[in-house]
């Protein structure tokens, strides 16, 4: 009944489109808004929005789904072993197994919760990470007409809980991220928050320092370059640089060979894996 209650209150992208028209709007093209969308033949869903990846998953009976083996990766635009997969047998989930952990997948990749209805079959509130993901229900913010009480404004949070809102789906700060794995350097928040930046900031450096929430994500280093710039801007360095703070303070990091993620976990480096900066 609790569950029922709360799907209530989420109204959806399109009643948040009616007042904020050029923000939902740019938000719909970003790659949180296509994080799961009904499949084709081959499965019930696609999770993922494309930008590293795509993988599929489908209803075998009422209780059970069955993540595919086979993802397609961008970097090397191909077919390949999903990540966490050792066969191609597929990795298969209970509905209602203690850890919930497809259930998991699905809170993540929608907005609003998923509900299990009838023969099992698992219905998002709402596909994609949309804006209640982040501001909360609204249909209390609707029914006032707007008004800043009534509906949660992330840009007003002390950096820690940006962080901490975001690591909600891409993994909290303080959590065991095994620091000598590639594969965890995917967990943003949990490597921005060992950074001697994120510690030294006075509380100012967060998710939203680099990224726009209501936009895709930019490719722009020179645009990440000028928030760096912002604290550092009269660096000495020892040796000749083009200006990329990215490519040299948060090397990116082969997961697998067809994956490849950003470290976070900003630094000085010495040659090797990135994985942990020497400084």
């Amino acid at each position: 009944m609790a569950a029922c209650l709360l799907a209530q209150q989420y109204v959806g992208a399109g009643a948040c489109g009616r007042c904020h028209n050029s923000i939902a709007s740019s938000q719909e093209k970003s790659g949180h808004a296509r994080a799961l969308a009904p499949a084709d033949a081959r499965a019930d869903w696609e999770f993922g929005s494309g930008t590293h990846a795509k993988t599929w998953v489908k209803q075998l009976d009422e209780k059970h789904y069955l993540e595919l083996p086979q993802s397609w990766f961008r970097q090397t635009n191909r077919m390949g072993l999903t990540p966490g997969h050792t066969t191609q047998d597929g990795v298969r989930y209970r509905v209602f197994d203690p850890g919930a952990q497809i259930l998991r997948c699905f809170s993540c990749h929608s907005t609003g919760g998923p509900a299990v209805r009838e023969g099992g079959k698992i219905h998002p509130h709402e596909n994609g990470v949309r804006c209640e993901s982040c501001h909360g229900p609204g249909a209390a913010h609707v029914k006032a007409g707007g008004g800043k009480y009534n509906i949660e404004n992330p840009g007003q949070y002390q950096a820690t809980a940006i962080n901490e809102q975001c690591g909600n789906c891409h993994r909290q700060p303080g959590a065991d991220a095994r620091w000598d794995d590639p594969w965890n350097v995917r967990h943003q928040p949990v490597y921005l928050a060992e950074s001697a930046c994120f510690l030294k900031s006075g509380g100012k450096l967060s998710c939203l320092s680099c990224h726009q929430p209501h936009q895709a994500l930019s490719r722009d280093r020179g645009a990440y370059a000028a928030v760096c710039a912002s604290c550092h801007a009269q660096v000495q360095h020892r040796v000749k640089v083009s200006g990329d703070c990215i490519g040299c303070h948060m090397p990116a990091v082969a997961a697998s060979p067809d994956l490849s993620f950003t470290n976070h976990w900003i630094g000085i480096y010495s040659a090797g894996p990135k994985l942990r900066p020497r400084q």
